[in-house]
Protein backbone atom coordinates (compact mmCIF):
# COMPACT_ATOMS: atom_id res chain seq x y z
CA UNK A 1 0.00 0.00 0.00
CA UNK A 2 1.62 3.40 -1.10
CA UNK A 3 1.86 6.11 1.78
CA UNK A 4 0.77 9.40 1.55
CA UNK A 5 3.71 11.48 1.95
CA UNK A 6 1.19 14.46 3.84
CA UNK A 7 -0.11 12.61 6.28
CA UNK A 8 2.46 11.21 9.13
CA UNK A 9 2.32 7.32 9.75
CA UNK A 10 3.28 8.54 13.42
CA UNK A 11 0.58 11.53 14.38
CA UNK A 12 3.53 14.38 14.64
CA UNK A 13 3.98 17.46 12.61
CA UNK A 14 6.79 19.84 12.18
CA UNK A 15 5.15 23.41 12.15
CA UNK A 16 6.89 26.54 11.95
CA UNK A 17 5.33 30.20 12.28
CA UNK A 18 6.58 33.59 12.13
CA UNK A 19 5.80 36.53 14.83
CA UNK A 20 6.99 39.76 14.12
CA UNK A 21 7.31 42.34 17.53
CA UNK A 22 6.11 45.64 17.74
CA UNK A 23 5.41 48.58 19.92
CA UNK A 24 1.72 48.39 19.74
CA UNK A 25 1.49 52.70 19.47
CA UNK A 26 3.85 52.97 16.46
CA UNK A 27 1.84 53.87 13.84
CA UNK A 28 3.88 51.50 10.71
CA UNK A 29 2.47 48.29 12.73
CA UNK A 30 0.24 47.73 9.65
CA UNK A 31 2.58 49.22 7.08
CA UNK A 32 3.45 46.67 4.62
CA UNK A 33 7.10 48.07 4.30
CA UNK A 34 8.19 48.77 7.38
CA UNK A 35 11.22 46.54 8.93
CA UNK A 36 10.40 44.32 12.08
CA UNK A 37 12.13 41.60 13.85
CA UNK A 38 10.75 38.63 13.91
CA UNK A 39 11.46 35.01 15.08
CA UNK A 40 10.26 31.44 13.52
CA UNK A 41 9.18 28.83 16.00
CA UNK A 42 9.41 25.72 15.06
CA UNK A 43 7.16 23.57 17.30
CA UNK A 44 6.35 19.58 17.18
CA UNK A 45 2.39 19.20 16.98
CA UNK A 46 0.69 15.80 17.70
CA UNK A 47 -2.30 15.69 14.97
CA UNK A 48 -4.47 13.44 12.92
CA UNK A 49 -3.25 15.37 9.19
CA UNK A 50 -1.64 18.71 7.98
CA UNK A 51 -4.95 20.84 8.30
CA UNK A 52 -5.47 19.67 11.85
CA UNK A 53 -1.47 20.63 12.72
CA UNK A 54 -2.01 23.54 11.05
CA UNK A 55 -5.31 24.13 13.33
CA UNK A 56 -3.32 23.08 16.45
CA UNK A 57 -0.16 25.23 15.50
CA UNK A 58 -1.76 28.74 15.00
CA UNK A 59 -3.72 28.18 18.49
CA UNK A 60 -0.49 27.41 19.94
CA UNK A 61 1.10 30.41 18.33
CA UNK A 62 -1.83 32.75 18.85
CA UNK A 63 -1.06 32.14 22.82
CA UNK A 64 2.54 33.37 22.25
CA UNK A 65 1.47 36.54 20.79
CA UNK A 66 -0.06 38.24 24.03
CA UNK A 67 0.60 41.78 24.66
CA UNK A 68 3.08 42.39 27.66
CA UNK A 69 4.84 45.88 29.05
CA UNK A 70 8.61 45.63 27.42
CA UNK A 71 12.02 47.25 29.07
CA UNK A 72 12.35 49.66 32.06
CA UNK A 73 9.46 51.89 30.70
CA UNK A 74 7.10 49.15 30.47
CA UNK A 75 5.95 50.45 26.74
CA UNK A 76 3.01 48.71 25.48
CA UNK A 77 4.90 45.65 23.10
CA UNK A 78 3.78 42.00 21.39
CA UNK A 79 4.79 39.52 19.39
CA UNK A 80 2.29 39.85 16.69
CA UNK A 81 1.41 36.47 14.97
CA UNK A 82 2.24 36.79 10.79
CA UNK A 83 1.08 33.03 10.12
CA UNK A 84 2.28 29.76 9.87
CA UNK A 85 5.58 29.15 7.26
CA UNK A 86 5.56 25.30 7.41
CA UNK A 87 4.15 21.99 8.10
CA UNK A 88 6.05 19.08 7.56
CA UNK A 89 4.79 15.37 8.12
CA UNK A 90 6.87 13.77 10.35
CA UNK A 91 7.47 9.75 8.91
CA UNK A 92 9.85 8.12 12.30
CA UNK A 93 9.13 7.84 15.75
CA UNK A 94 10.22 10.12 17.60
CA UNK A 95 13.15 9.58 19.59
CA UNK A 96 17.20 9.61 19.42
CA UNK A 97 17.96 9.96 15.91
CA UNK A 98 14.95 10.25 14.31
CA UNK A 99 14.89 12.22 11.46
CA UNK A 100 12.10 14.93 11.39
CA UNK A 101 13.03 17.42 8.71
CA UNK A 102 15.30 17.31 6.20
CA UNK A 103 15.64 19.70 3.28
CA UNK A 104 17.59 19.11 -0.43
CA UNK A 105 20.38 21.91 -1.34
CA UNK A 106 21.31 23.49 -4.14
CA UNK A 107 24.90 21.18 -5.47
CA UNK A 108 27.79 23.46 -4.14
CA UNK A 109 31.39 23.29 -3.81
CA UNK A 110 32.93 21.14 -1.25
CA UNK A 111 34.54 24.19 0.59
CA UNK A 112 31.25 25.99 0.49
CA UNK A 113 29.65 22.81 2.40
CA UNK A 114 32.29 23.33 4.72
CA UNK A 115 31.80 26.56 5.75
CA UNK A 116 28.41 25.28 6.31
CA UNK A 117 29.29 23.04 9.68
CA UNK A 118 30.10 24.39 13.13
CA UNK A 119 32.28 22.94 15.97
CA UNK A 120 30.80 21.48 18.96
CA UNK A 121 29.84 24.98 21.36
CA UNK A 122 29.15 27.42 18.34
CA UNK A 123 25.70 27.07 18.93
CA UNK A 124 25.11 28.49 22.74
CA UNK A 125 23.67 32.00 22.65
Amino acid sequence: MAHDKNVSPVGWYLVSYILRFVELTDPQNDDEEARFTSWENTILVKADSLDHAYDKAMKIADEAAQPYKGGPNGVPVQWKLVGISDVLPIYEEIGDGAEIAWAERAPRKLRNLKQMVKPKGAFRQ
